[in-house]
């Protein structure tokens, strides 16, 4: 081969390289019943090590009182035992080891901070733990509670499953006036046989008027602005995502836990935030 022919082979290939790093994700736009929407945020999980620390914080604040749900993990912070990113896939794992006076230790990860946002599509591909005891969740929470504290600057629950009753997701509201202390949330089931072993898609599109909640793009849950004040409808301010693995608590271990269970592991494939597009 002549040195003409090697620069001129080199060059192509730098090209073709250079073409394949500029191009766009082939999910950068999706088209749902809901509209058209553009990728502004993605975790794709693709390295080795402790969650992306740009994206990804600790939230280990609630230690202290069992954040609210008589818990029975300590949430720890960059350890991996806990959190780590392998494969493709970031797991979060419970683990029978004491801590601080709990039983048991896992993690809860936030965007707080890093990923912020009023409105958008959130998709979340996960495969979850099971077995008595265990409450996988995916949510969001206010991130300047400009209403003041739970619930009244509102939560929504994206995915919530418990233990001892594997095959239904659960979504949910809370608020002011509508919320589980009182009684009053609202919220949907559906049935899904195999979360447990088969990664799905948990996705939700928020909007002004109203949110919807759906699993592998089967909706199942929409919470509607009533267009009365913030006790009804907080989700005009900006919220950020949580990802965690918690053990026990109010309703996680309304039936115990099995500890022979240990250790759990919940399962995130990717994490993927769009807007709308005004077209």
């Amino acid at each position: 081969m002549t040195i003409k022919t090697s620069l001129f082979t080199l060059g192509i290939t730098a090209l073709a390289f250079t073409a394949c790093g500029d191009r766009k994700p082939d999910y950068q736009t999706i088209t749902t019943p809901g509209g058209t929407w553009e990728l502004v945020w993605d975790e794709e999980f693709n390295y080795v090590g402790l969650p992306d620390s740009t994206k990804w914080s600790y939230d280990i604040q609630g230690n202290a009182w069992g954040w609210g749900n008589n818990e029975a993990q300590y949430y720890t912070e960059a350890k991996k035992e806990n959190t780590w990113v392998e494969n493709g896939v970031l797991t979060i794992t419970a683990l029978k080891q004491q801590m601080e006076g709990k039983e048991y230790t896992s993690a809860r990860l936030i965007t707080k901070g890093k990923g912020d946002w009023l409105y958008g599509r959130f998709e979340i591909r996960a495969k979850l733990p099971t077995g008595r005891g265990t409450w996988p969740a995916i949510w969001m929470l206010p991130t300047d509670s400009e209403y003041g504290g739970w619930p009244a600057s509102g939560e929504i629950d994206i995915m919530e499953n418990v233990g001892y009753d594997p095959d239904t997701i659960v979504a949910s509201a809370h608020t002011d006036s509508y919320n589980h202390v009182m009684g009053t949330q609202k919220n949907a089931r559906i049935a899904c046989t195999d979360s447990y072993t088969t990664f799905h898609t948990y996705s939700l599109e928020w909007e002004e008027d109203e949110y919807r909640v759906y699993i592998d793009d089967m909706h199942y849950f929409t919470f509607e602005n009533e267009k009365n004040s913030f006790k009804e409808w907080p989700f005009d301010k900006r919220f950020h995502l949580l990802l965690n693995l918690a053990v026990g608590g109010n309703w996680g271990g309304a039936k115990g836990v099995d500890e022979a269970l240990c250790p759990l592991h919940f399962e995130i494939d990717y994490v993927r935030v769009y807007t709308k597009s005004n077209e």
